[in-house]
């Protein structure tokens, strides 16, 4: 019988997420998340128990696309609602009633105008969760105790080592200098 093949010491290894810094106060993480901006990494988040204002400018964040693909669902569906009444007057049931046109705009503005919002409604509920990535069942961040204190009264900051700029003792140290209450590494 053939003895099981050791595990190789990169198998062996968890793999790593990245490093996990707590914060105490919605100041100290703002301040904080300025100086990981600042450092130039990419692959980065913070959690906040309520939203910091201007935490997304301190993050250098860019602007959603979100209000694009709920100004394009919300054109698809006006234009796709105007087709359809169209179609449907014209080609479909083509009925002169009392001498009106086949087709006159006015009448059809109504379900014009509902279509369109709907479609801007199935635009931002899909295209935010499309964009968060959502539903996501697992999260590394979840098996960290510390981390079930972001939705109450702690502030965090993750630095994933998929991150081109990650060094393990260069990115801790970064953290440890912004007063972090807490500094840890986070596995996969």
């Amino acid at each position: 019988m053939d003895k099981p093949k050791p595990l190789s010491k990169q198998a062996s290894k968890p793999k790593k997420f990245g490093v996990l810094a707590e914060y105490d106060s919605a100041a100290a993480i703002f301040k904080a998340c300025e100086k990981v901006r600042d450092a130039g990494y990419k692959r980065w988040d913070s959690y906040t128990p309520f939203p910091v204002h201007n935490l997304d400018k301190a993050m250098g964040l860019k602007p959603s696309v979100l209000p694009f693909i709920v100004f394009a669902c919300g054109m698809t569906g006006a234009a796709c609602g105007l087709l359809l009444q169209w179609w449907s007057s014209t080609i479909a049931y083509p009925l002169i009633v009392a001498g009106k046109p086949l087709f006159s705009f006015q009448a059809n503005v109504p379900v014009t105008f509902e279509l369109g919002i709907l479609f801007s409604a199935f635009g931002a509920v899909f295209g935010m969760l499309g964009l968060n990535k959502l539903p996501q069942l697992h999260h590394p961040l979840f098996n960290v105790a510390r981390f079930t204190r972001v939705t109450d009264d702690r502030f965090f900051i993750a630095i994933e080592a998929s991150d081109p700029k990650y060094d393990l003792d260069k990115t801790r140290k970064l953290l440890e200098a912004t007063d972090a209450v807490a500094v840890e590494e986070v596995d996969d």
